[in-house]
């Protein structure tokens, strides 16, 4: 369905705080990730059918982080494995059959502002506000590889699917946009460095590993480049971009399964324009005169079946995801749902550390409402101290009169 909804549409709105990122279920089609200021990450079950009223009570909620949470991101081939950065500068690794997280990952040393996995999701790259690009195991929390970008300062990391190749996108020290290839098992220097434009919005790189495309689309910008990945120098080759006079604040990607392969799509953005409330479709068509299917630009893709569980891949064990032809269109063969588990106890310990002793206020209202209890206890003791101040001149007074009378001498 397309077209404008109306105001009071439902929407999914149990947080207590601004969202902050949102990510679909890789591998179940109506399950959303979620995570907000107010300190939690949730997951929402979406209905058959959609939303027939707002969605207040999520499936699962997720309380571990001590300030708000930026970031969340599923493992590209395991179920029920959730990757969250919060403002505390920590990556916590939850295991959704326990709803509990299993890792705590405490090697940053400021805000997290990227994470990325590679294809069979063994490694974790991450940018981070410090100015370092790192390259971790997750699973024993080892920093593998660690650049410090002083030329490039780094915003947004991608892995390259499996060429062991991340690219970045960030600011050069004169303040123009840039996008820089790495080696993920050397990150001393770029294998290559390209300067965009002078603009300032940030940079998303979107990869398609199938056809080996990069998309780079601007925040604010009304345009989005095309370029191909190659093995061998000068790695990025620029193709040609996308224009529009509708500047994008966000944007959003179909899943491969979702793409319309008659018609030759290889890469579907959904496009958010705020000035004038609405999305839009963008489709990235491959000119093709022949109705048949197209096997060069359709090779073999990561389908909707997980590889792993969770304890086989927490226990160290690494596979590639299962991948599908779409040859015959998508058709959901995939038997996983969601389950969300019982819970009592509300105490988060991780590391030895429990992640919910002395969580500070989520929201801004909390806040305000421990603040104005903290005046009010203030101010409380203040009265108090001045009237033991005023009982203890007293009890001097009187302790003084009592050695000056006459009967003490």
């Amino acid at each position: 369905q397309t077209g404008r909804i109306e105001p009071n549409y439902p929407k999914v709105c149990g947080h207590q705080g601004n969202v902050l990122d949102i990510k679909w279920n890789p591998f179940i089609d109506n399950v959303i990730a979620s995570c907000s200021e107010d300190t939690s990450v949730r997951i929402w079950e979406i209905p058959e059918g959609g939303l027939k009223r707002n969605m207040t009570e999520a499936a699962l909620e997720l309380f571990g982080h001590s300030r708000r949470v930026g970031l969340v991101e599923w493992h590209p081939t395991t179920n029920n494995i959730l990757l969250s950065a919060g403002y505390d500068y920590k990556v916590l690794i939850w295991n959704l059959e326990l709803g509990e997280p299993v890792k705590m990952l405490d090697c940053h040393s400021d805000v997290i502002l990227c994470m990325s996995f590679n294809s069979d999701g063994s490694l974790l790259a991450t940018a981070c506000k410090d100015r370092r690009l790192r390259v971790l195991e997750p699973r024993s929390g080892k920093v593998l590889q660690e650049a410090t970008c002083k030329n490039h300062r780094v915003n947004r990391v991608v892995f390259l699917g499996n060429t062991k190749r991340l690219l970045t996108t960030g600011v050069s020290r004169w303040n123009t946009r840039q996008i820089a290839l790495w080696d993920q098992e050397d990150l001393s220097m770029p294998l290559t460095e390209e300067e965009i434009d002078g603009l300032s919005g940030l940079l998303f790189p979107f990869y398609d590993a199938d056809t080996h495309m990069l998309y780079l689309a601007g925040k604010g910008d009304g345009n989005i480049r095309y370029y191909e990945i190659g093995s061998e120098k000068p790695y990025l080759s620029y193709l040609m971009e996308f224009r529009s006079p509708a500047p994008q604040k966000g944007l959003g990607v179909m899943p491969k399964h979702g793409l319309d392969v008659s018609a030759c799509e290889v890469f579907r953005f959904y496009k958010l324009i705020t000035l004038k409330g609405l999305i839009e479709p963008i489709s990235m068509i491959v000119p093709r005169r022949s109705d048949t299917y197209q096997e060069d630009i359709y090779p073999m893709t990561p389908g909707t079946e997980p590889a792993l569980t969770p304890d086989e891949w927490l226990s160290g064990v690494n596979r590639d995801p299962i991948l599908v032809s779409l040859k015959e269109g998508y058709k959901r063969n995939s038997k996983v749902v969601f389950k969300a588990p019982v819970r009592e106890k509300r105490s988060v310990v991780v590391n030895g550390i429990d992640l919910l002793e002395n969580v500070p206020p989520r929201t801004e209202n909390e806040l305000l409402r421990m603040f104005f209890r903290q005046q009010d206890e203030i101010r409380r003791l203040k009265d108090e101290l001045s009237q033991k101040d005023v009982r203890i001149r007293q009890l001097q007074l009187e302790l003084k009169n009592f050695r000056n009378s006459p009967k003490n001498n």
